[in-house]
């Protein structure tokens, strides 16, 4: 090795264990010379033992009540445990929420892990905290502002991690919208983007759902509610597909030349190509197959579905949601992450038991159980993870807000939470952790973010030596915490 690569290998940070940097030839023991951390990057990528090959993260943004759905505390007092009622399921001991029906005959599928645990209760810091799978902030956080300088979010990262699929497909996609929070002037939640990996590894984001004013949430058009209101209102929003239209004149054929005469320039230029640029060019064969491929354009045109199936998932936003989702992990697309609803739909300070019971879990209900009855019929619901989740739980005692609300509902809470687990691997019909008898903090097992994470990334076969590149190439390690399924 010359005196430059010894100096490269010795700085680089203690993520790259000795074996590991000899296993990929990084030290030249063989002659090949240095490996770019590019090329160390592939070579950690998605070569480890888990059994998915895409995960689905159904992201509940404001936060699901851990007490209200799937921790519930029916012994405890009438200001913790509520006005809901636990059922019997189809597991035997495991009980969940009377109002997800459903659910209850599938939860042979679900493992619920209700010791999830961090620390803040504020939303944009606790979705960055989930969204990145990272505890500890970044520095320079701004909570009103994405940053440069921000963790990227896990779905960027196992996208990233993963080997490009050979139809061009983008290997990361958000949808049905970006989180952004209308009521304070259109702030974008940080956490959800490339960050410190650059924004060619942003996710795909699927702008299918207008933006709305904060006030109005929920499955429109049917499951639409006013959080000032506490009620059911009209919502003439459109769910519509992007637009995948060609432009006209520039046919499929016409498009198909171009992106040869694109490639011949590409290869004359190869030498001088950055790990940057690549990436850009990843990013321009998406599109291209975004525009060309006619089981994606079948996979957006959701709204248009067959009756049967528009029946099964439900005429409304989480339907549409989630029949979109599942469509594109049958074309391809192994990271997903579904918003189900806008920003803070789930957050309900006020009016929690109406409008939890009569707007938000029916639609929830139904186009969960579809999407998970749809992926074991067909058999990819072994190889595929769906995860359910949000940035927080919300607090064990029952208050109201003097003046803001016309009836009693929870606060944010970080202690615990609960997240639902299916598919892949996935103990199915079990619980795994518990929280204390008033569901505040975790009383077994408690599980991190970083837990959290590492779940999905070693379920996707990411080796547990990987790591991920920022902007300069410096590596950052991706499991950041231990697997809460088989390790």
């Amino acid at each position: 090795m010359s005196s430059s690569e010894i100096a490269s290998c010795s700085s680089l940070p203690s993520v790259f264990s000795r074996r590991s940097l000899v296993k990929a030839g990084v030290l030249g023991l063989s002659g090949g010379g240095l490996l770019s951390l590019d090329q160390l990057l592939a070579h950690q990528g998605a070569h480890g033992t888990g059994t998915a090959r895409s995960v689905l993260l159904i992201f509940l943004s404001g936060g699901l009540s851990q007490l209200d759905s799937f921790d519930m505390k029916p012994e405890g007092p009438v200001d913790i445990r509520g006005e809901f009622r636990p059922i019997a399921t189809q597991t035997p001991g495991m009980q969940i929420c009377e109002h997800f029906p459903r659910l209850a005959q599938q939860t042979d599928k679900l493992a619920l892990v209700r010791s999830l645990s961090h620390w803040s209760n504020e939303h944009n810091e606790a979705h960055t905290i989930m969204l990145t799978g990272r505890s500890e902030l970044p520095p320079g956080y701004n909570a009103k502002k994405p940053q440069a300088t921000d963790w990227p979010c896990l779905t960027s990262v196992a996208g990233r991690l993963l080997p490009p699929k050979e139809n061009g497909l983008p290997t990361a996609v958000t949808l049905p919208q970006r989180l952004i929070n209308m009521n304070q002037g259109g702030v974008v939640t940080p956490g959800q983007f490339g960050g410190l990996m650059g924004v060619q590894h942003d996710p795909w984001f699927v702008e299918a759902s207008p933006y709305r004013g904060n006030d109005v949430k929920g499955a429109y058009p049917d499951f639409a509610y006013s959080r000032r209101l506490e009620e059911k209102v009209k919502d003439s929003t459109q769910f519509r597909a992007p637009v995948l239209s060609l432009p006209e004149g520039l046919t499929t054929k016409r498009m198909q030349r171009r992106n040869q005469m694109l490639q011949v320039i590409d290869r004359g230029r190869q030498s001088l190509e950055s790990p940057q640029t690549k990436q850009l060019d990843r990013h321009r064969q998406g599109a291209i197959s975004l525009l060309t491929a006619p089981e994606v354009r079948h996979a957006f045109d959701v709204t248009q579905a067959d009756s049967k199936v528009a029946d099964r998932y439900g005429r409304n936003l989480f339907g549409w949601t989630l029949l979109m989702a599942r469509r594109l992990l049958a074309a391809g697309v192994p990271v997903i992450q579904a918003n189900l609803g806008n920003y803070n739909t789930w957050d309900l300070h006020g009016g929690i038991f109406r409008l939890s019971r009569d707007l938000l879990y029916p639609p929830a209900d139904q186009a969960v159980s579809a999407l998970l009855s749809d992926l074991a019929e067909t058999g990819e619901l072994q190889e595929t993870m769906v995860v359910i989740a949000g940035e927080f739980g919300r607090t064990p005692r029952i208050f109201k807000v003097p003046g803001a609300y016309k009836s009693p509902g929870r606060d944010h809470w970080g202690p615990v939470h609960t997240a639902v687990f299916a598919g892949a691997g996935v103990p199915g019909g079990t619980i795994i952790g518990a929280s204390d008898e008033m569901g505040a903090y975790p009383s077994e097992n408690p599980f991190t973010p970083e837990d959290f994470a590492t779940t999905i990334y070693h379920t996707l076969g990411i080796r547990d030596d990987a790591v991920w590149l920022d902007t300069t190439e410096r590596p950052s390690p991706v499991f950041k915490g231990q697997p809460i399924f088989g390790k």
